[in-house]
């Protein structure tokens, strides 16, 4: 293996701690786009750089450079925002944005169409709202997620609290956010103490942290870099199973690259898990791999040395070793939708928002204006769910009427607008604005649904849930291979069909048929949706019942995320 850098990894350690040239960078005007180097840079702070792909023919007919403008996320853990902070940031999208707000699988808000003159005006805004993008992007712990069960009150409060406390203990601490975007002076050249825990190497590639309640697994817990199962005892959280190593993405053609479950490394208490946690990360910052970038997740760290090396790494680095893990059930990772009492005694409300995109459409009715409604009136708090969806959360029981009477009038979808396959599904952004989309995905999502639900009903079954992933590329943004169905994109027109995942994220699905068009696919699934007709057990999944006939094997390896079943 080379023992030469690449180029990523120069740039970050040569960026004096993530400064680089930006600011210059955003002063000049002859140019919507930043440096090359320096977009490396900003990822650290939230943004890409990116543009507007449906345009770049035209322009470049006119002789214009591409449509420069960045996508934006926030640092949200656990994905809990006040009906303050969601007003200003509905401003925050009419003012700096294309107007739409896009609830993420990770639990915060991408922004799309910043231009460059409005990144710093973007990011003061969001600061003036207590919320910040740093980390959002880049090579170092990304939004941590967490389960956000509205019915579990005080358990929520507690993983909540736990998300905030380890994204704080994981944050990168440079001056140059301050400095790049909020104007502020720098004070000293402060060098390694700047960053007393990344140091100005970071991480060798991003890093993922969830936190799941049994028996749900809305976070796809086994997805992430770090797990953290809670154990519930006497109706408290006792402590943590924790599973490492987890992460999505592969490389088409390359199968040393591929998606992988996380492996159960052991127990942890709770009082000790933050720190847990930065041990957990303190391994791959020191041992991952920064010589080839698609070997430098923490999975193949963990595939190349073993459990066994990271068991003990872990003792060295925490100061205790894992205890014996604990028993827990895992049974769905979907969202529930509608209302449901908390054991507060508050209420909450689950709504369906479509693809995550919240905007005023003619096709999609005044999502955002409903929103905005509610927030002017809302006196708890808005969470994000893993699954693009939002939770409207802590209502009295005076204020519900108000909510319901929104909910009605804008035709809001609250689990009883649509249908549960429809409420299974999930998209990445793609097209026009992701510059590694090969294929449609938002986009198409609504449309292939309707599809699928038709070929469904011609195969007499009823629409019931089945956990449908689509991506643009293979790069795994809707954990697409933990779809009973997936689709990522190959080419404009072409994707690759994977079957055979579970309804709880515990198995991946494999690869089915490779770089075949949306009418295949559909010819594909008809046979077997009538054999699922046909030969289905009681209360038995679409994925399951693929494996228990068949149709693909129980077993997961690299190169089934890579060969085609036939």
């Amino acid at each position: 293996m080379s023992k030469k850098l690449p180029e990523a990894e120069i740039i970050k350690r040569e960026s004096d701690y993530l400064r680089g040239t930006i600011l210059e960078g955003l002063r000049d005007r002859a140019t919507g786009a930043l440096p090359e180097d320096d977009t490396k840079l900003t990822k650290f702070h939230g943004s890409y750089q990116q543009d507007d792909r449906d345009l770049r023919d035209e322009r470049r007919r006119q002789k214009l450079e591409p449509l420069y403008q960045f996508m934006v996320r926030l640092r949200l853990p656990g994905g809990v925002l006040s009906s303050q902070q969601w007003l200003g940031l509905d401003r925050i999208a009419d003012e700096c944005a294309n107007a739409t707000l896009r609830l993420t699988t990770r639990q915060t808000f991408q922004f799309h169409g910043v231009f460059k003159e409005k990144m710093q005006t973007f990011m003061r805004m969001v600061n003036d709202l207590g919320l910040d993008t740093r980390g959002a992007c880049g090579d170092v712990n990304r939004n941590v997620i967490s389960n956000v069960n509205p019915q579990l009150s005080h358990l929520h409060r507690e993983i909540h609290e736990l998300s905030l406390a380890i994204s704080d203990r994981l944050r990168w601490r440079s001056g140059a956010y301050g400095e790049v975007w909020l104007g502020e002076e720098r004070v000293a050249a402060l060098g390694e103490e700047e960053e007393p825990f990344y140091g100005y190497k970071y991480l060798p590639r991003k890093f993922k942290i969830a936190l799941a309640i049994p028996p749900e697994n809305d976070c796809d817990v086994f997805a992430n870099d770090i797990g953290l199962i809670a154990i519930v005892e006497d109706n408290r959280i006792e402590g943590f199973n924790v599973v490492v190593g987890g992460g999505m993405g592969l490389t088409y053609g390359d199968p040393a690259t591929y998606p992988r479950l996380a492996t159960m490394a052991g127990y942890v208490p709770k009082n000790q898990i933050v720190d847990a946690c930065q041990a957990i990360c303190a391994i791959q910052r020191d041992f991952g791999d920064r010589t080839n970038r698609a070997h430098a997740r923490f999975k193949y760290t963990i595939d190349d040395r073993g459990m066994d090396w990271f068991r003990e790494k872990f003792q060295e680095y925490h100061g205790q070793a894992f205890e014996k893990p604990r028993s827990f059930s895992l049974t769905s990772n979907g969202d529930r939708f509608g209302w449901v009492e908390g054991e507060d005694g508050l209420q909450h409300l689950t709504l369906l928002i479509p693809t995550g995109r919240v905007a005023d459409t003619e096709e999609g009715g005044q999502i955002r204006t409903a929103l905005r409604k509610i927030a002017e009136l809302h006196q708890g708090d808005f969470r994000i769910t893993c699954n693009q969806n939002l939770v409207i959360a802590g209502v009295s029981a005076e204020q519900r009427p108000a909510i319901d009477a929104l909910v009605e009038e804008y035709g809001l979808d609250a689990g009883n607008r649509s249908t549960p396959l429809r409420q299974h599904s999930m998209a990445c952004v793609a097209f026009p604005t992701c510059g590694l989309a090969m294929a449609e995905s938002e986009r198409f999502l609504p449309g292939f649904i309707d599809q699928i639900e038709r070929l469904m009903a011609d195969e007499g079954l009823e629409p019931d849930a089945i956990n449908i992933r689509i991506t643009g590329c293979p790069n795994g943004c809707a954990r697409p291979y933990l779809g009973e169905i997936a689709l990522t994109g190959k080419a404009i027109g072409k994707y690759n069909l994977y079957l055979g995942a579970d309804f709880s994220g515990q198995r991946m699905n494999r690869l089915y048929r490779e770089n075949i068009d949306v009418d295949t696919v559909l010819t594909e699934l008809r046979p077997l949706f009538r054999a699922y007709r046909e030969q289905r057990q009681a209360a038995e999944y679409f994925g399951d019942f693929l494996v228990r006939t068949g149709v693909v094997e129980a077993e997961r390896t690299p190169a089934m995320l890579h060969e085609a079943v036939k």
